[in-house]
């Protein structure tokens, strides 16, 4: 009997152990602090950016718990019957957000200490979900600005001596050069269609002008409101003039192709504008009522 009531005992020290390292491992991503409106810091980061991933908070991920976040984790716990609604996040919350979401620490972490403007929404890749921060935005408009006053690079003929060295078809070469070139995250495939749009759009305008729309698809792929695909962005109805009246299919120029490269980039001269519009030739009540941000070129680009 004794050992009998022995291993009873092992057994229910064992299961009792097993259970608290199981609650711990769920709450570890957030400290034990419970979470209230005032609070700073990574917990409230963490908090945030999985109220982010399900779609219950929509603002800045910056580790403030104001009012917002208050809202979205009474939301939250409203919407998944826990008993005490009341935006305190304890452990049944915290424990109702790790199984209900999912956290890129290393992500969030980056892109705050690099001041970019970024989100943290579920079923969007990262990679459409960031920004980049004033500086690196401005620096780059600078380095697009000095290119476009570059003389053009004068063509020298190749010694006949060389012409058996670079027996490479001239359309290969190009293409590998194209190849090794392409922004991250974008195929060769989104540059084109991209171009194709600003071309289609914007042919004419201001060099700023043809960066700004290419700006402005851009944000459109950064925000959860739009199709997450360059393509899907480009084809929604109603969306484009150009692919309304077919002249999306044109044949961009090497000018619609740099203003796509510089907008990914980083330079937006837009200045995060989702929308834009000709004034001589818009009827519609509801673009007209955006809030404006700025006028370039034929366009007024807004909110």
């Amino acid at each position: 009997m004794k050992s009998k009531g022995s291993i009873m005992a092992c057994l229910i020290l064992f299961s009792f152990t097993i259970t608290t390292f199981i609650n711990t491992e769920t709450i570890s991503a957030f400290s034990n602090q419970v979470i209230q409106r005032g609070a700073t810091g990574d917990d409230v980061v963490e908090l945030q950016a999985r109220l982010q991933y399900n779609g219950y908070y929509n603002g800045k991920i910056d580790g403030v718990y104001g009012w917002g976040t208050y809202w979205a984790v009474r939301n939250f716990q409203d919407q998944f019957g826990l008993k005490e609604v009341d935006g305190l996040v304890g452990s049944k919350t915290k424990q109702t957000l790790i199984s209900k979401s999912k956290y890129y620490r290393e992500y969030v972490m980056e892109q705050l200490n690099k001041g970019n403007t970024f989100t943290h929404y579920g079923k969007i890749p990262l990679k459409y979900q960031t920004k980049p921060s004033k500086a690196a935005t401005q620096k780059a408009r600078q380095q697009a600005e000095a290119r476009q006053k570059q003389p053009a690079e004068k063509t020298t003929q190749q010694p006949k001596a060389n012409k058996q060295q670079n027996n490479t078809p001239a359309k290969a070469r190009k293409q590998d050069a194209v190849a090794a070139n392409m922004p991250g995250g974008f195929s060769n495939n989104d540059i084109r269609l991209l171009s194709q749009a600003v071309y289609g759009e914007a042919r004419g305008e201001p060099y700023e002008g043809q960066v700004a729309i290419a700006a402005v698809i851009l944000n459109r792929l950064n925000s959860p409101l739009f199709p997450n695909s360059v393509a899907g962005v480009i084809f929604e109805p109603l969306a484009f003039t150009a692919v309304a009246d077919g002249q999306i299919y044109m044949q961009p120029n090497e000018t619609a192709r740099e203003a796509v490269l510089d907008a990914i980039n980083g330079w937006d001269p837009s200045e995060e504008a989702l929308y834009y519009f000709n004034p001589d030739t818009a009827t519609s009540a509801w673009i007209w009522g955006r809030p404006q941000i700025k006028r370039i070129g034929k366009h007024i680009f807004c909110e």
